[in-house]
């Protein structure tokens, strides 16, 4: 039985069936039966590639309101630097942080003040021969759940240091029980403003063996929304930023990769650009460089599916608030040689095949002829419109007693129309 909390669900009531999200899932994890669409929890990664294409809205990501989690003592928000490139005009993250004050949070720790942080961290660990090259960034829960299914033997290149958003949440913890000793752990609610699915099932699901210090997930959209009424243009924020440029960047793609001072990089954003990315690691076809950045997202986190802003005009107005922030407020000492235990893990996802027909070899080996017999059969035109993403899925779906009835349309009216068996039907 799958375990895996996902935050992508599906509204059947509005999905048609159309085969839009089926054609688009980078893991086939879709499938059309019964005229609508089915998800298999085993292959999702929750990149959100199905919210974004489906033409129906059918598809969303689940997490939480904040108005449910009031009963907190002492809220605290975590903002994601994507969250500062969705307000057109802005010129000043402080008003966006005296604005979650404003809406109800006792106290914000910025996720770009934890990410310069874990910048400096990364310097370090590049330096060190214990890390395997190229390291792989950890920041992109979709990409570390992508290669736990699908490229097991990269798991090891994954930097083994906690993300941002987990860095922000421990160090929000402990600033609010030193500054409020009377508080207790259950009193303290930490508040991740999620650019994207992926994160929320991050948090529910831990990091292998790690559970999240996050205690809720909002989405970023609905707290623009609330924030919209709040910051007033005409009363002057308190200066509370303690972020700058590098730590901002990271809310889009390549700004994580800059952060690490040298050339030896590569990034690329969108799920497709990225397991290619993955493919050429795996086999070995890449230049000798130290580190990878990879964004499931168009543009980085700014094109997370829970934004509002589109993703490219986002990017531009956090050039503009980036323009007059100091490069860092947040560098780390040249003489530390060494990463604070607190923030290492090595608790790595745990590999779990999605494409394994059988535990037993000649069982698979089976399987996979009768696959490659069915396909033969098949215009191989990989049209979609048997519910399955490709021939080839639409093979193995047989072949794995997973087909529920469906048959390839295109040859349905011909003689040589395969039926949910895999056997040719001449009549």
């Amino acid at each position: 039985m799958n375990s895996y909390r996902h935050s992508v669900v599906l509204d059947v009531e509005k999905c048609t069936g159309c085969t839009t999200c089926v054609r688009h899932c980078p893991t086939e994890a879709i499938r059309i039966n019964n005229g609508h669409a089915e998800i298999n929890t085993d292959r999702c990664i929750d990149c959100g590639e199905c919210i974004r294409v489906c033409p129906h809205k059918a598809k969303k990501a689940m997490c939480s309101k904040f108005e449910h989690y009031m009963h907190y003592k002492w809220k605290i928000a975590l903002p994601a630097p994507a969250l500062y490139g969705q307000f057109d005009g802005l010129d000043d993250v402080d008003s966006v942080l005296q604005g979650l004050k404003d809406i109800g949070f006792d106290d914000v720790y910025e996720v770009a003040k934890a990410a310069e942080v874990v910048s400096g961290y990364t310097r370090i660990l590049l330096k060190s021969e214990a890390v395997k090259k190229p390291v792989i960034s950890s920041a992109c829960p979709v990409i570390s759940r992508l290669i736990s299914l699908r490229f097991p033997y990269l798991k090891d290149n994954i930097l083994p240091m906690l993300p941002p958003m987990e860095i922000a949440a421990m160090e929000a913890k402990k600033k609010a029980k030193a500054e409020h000793p009377e508080l207790k752990d259950d009193d303290i609610g930490v508040f991740f403003i999620s650019p994207c699915a992926a994160k929320v099932s991050y948090i529910r699901n831990g990091y292998g063996d790690y559970k999240s210090n996050v205690d809720v997930v909002v989405s970023l959209s609905d707290i623009y929304f609330l924030l919209i009424g709040a910051m007033k243009k005409n009363i002057t924020p308190q200066i509370s930023s303690e972020a700058g440029m590098i730590g901002i960047g990271w809310a889009s793609s390549g700004g994580e990769s800059s952060a690490i001072l040298n050339d030896s990089y590569l990034f690329a954003d969108g799920i497709e650009n990225c397991i290619q990315v993955l493919d050429s690691i795996e086999n070995g076809n890449i230049p000798q460089i130290e580190f990878v950045e990879l964004n499931a997202c168009i543009g980085g986190c700014v094109g997370g599916v829970m934004t509002i802003e589109n993703p490219f005009i986002a990017k531009t107005r956090l050039q503009t608030v980036r323009r007059y922030m100091p490069v860092s407020k947040n560098f780390i000492p040249s003489d530390i040689s060494f990463v604070p235990e607190s923030f290492i893990t090595d608790s790595l996802p745990n590999y779990t095949p999605i494409s394994r027909l059988s535990d037993s070899l000649s069982e698979s080996m089976r399987m996979m002829a009768k696959i490659q017999e069915i396909r033969k059969g098949l215009p191989g035109i990989d049209c979609g419109a048997c519910g399955a993403p490709t021939c080839r899925a639409f093979a193995e779906d047989i072949v794995r007693g997973q087909n529920n009835g469906r048959k390839c349309v295109v040859l349905e009216h011909t003689e040589d129309s395969v039926n949910c068996e895999g056997e040719n039907d001449d009549s």
